[in-house]
């Protein structure tokens, strides 16, 4: 009868102990310090670009909002067209606009429903650039206002140059 006294004091320690270890676990994991998240490397921050023809952007600017987006065009002007408008802010300050032509007819028209800004400091390194040049442009769309699209432009890569002008007018 001994015996089955020590044994059953014997478990009811080990159960005890078991129970008291198995608490301090969760109680030291429950105050333990969250592990640091990952640094973010760069495919988990890899942003989609969209490659899409101007026309396409402008004939639904919500659907590319805040969306980064490459695309190919010709160069017109540059201008001050949609600086300084309140709901859709970029400082003529800081920033300068520019035209790419429209590519679905044959006449001479610019995008203007598509405001493109370039950072000035950017901009003096296309002073150069020439109506016609062909170019790439990459940027965001940071806005829909007035059902335009307004982008952000990140980089601007002359693709290619347009033949010169002879002085009569002849290419």
């Amino acid at each position: 009868m001994n015996y089955i006294k020590y044994v059953k004091s014997a478990l009811l320690v080990v159960l005890c102990a078991g129970i008291f270890t198995t608490s301090a676990v969760y109680i030291e994991q429950a105050y333990a310090q969250p592990a640091a998240a990952p640094a973010a490397t760069e495919t988990q921050t890899k942003t989609v670009v969209y490659d899409v023809a101007p026309l396409t952007v402008v004939n639904s600017p919500s659907s590319y909002l805040n969306k980064t987006v490459l695309m190919k065009a010709k160069f017109d002007k540059f201008s001050t067209l949609g600086l300084d408008y309140k709901p859709a802010f970029k400082s003529s300050d800081d920033y300068i606009s520019f035209l790419i032509k429209r590519d679905d007819t044959t006449h001479d028209i610019p995008l203007s429903e598509m405001k493109l800004f370039l950072k000035r400091e950017e901009a003096e390194k296309f002073i150069d650039l020439k109506t016609n040049d062909e170019i790439q442009i990459k940027g965001v769309v940071f806005s829909d206002a007035l059902g335009d699209t307004w982008v952000d432009v990140k980089q601007l890569t002359i693709t290619k140059k347009a033949p010169e002008e002879k002085k009569d007018g002849v290419k």
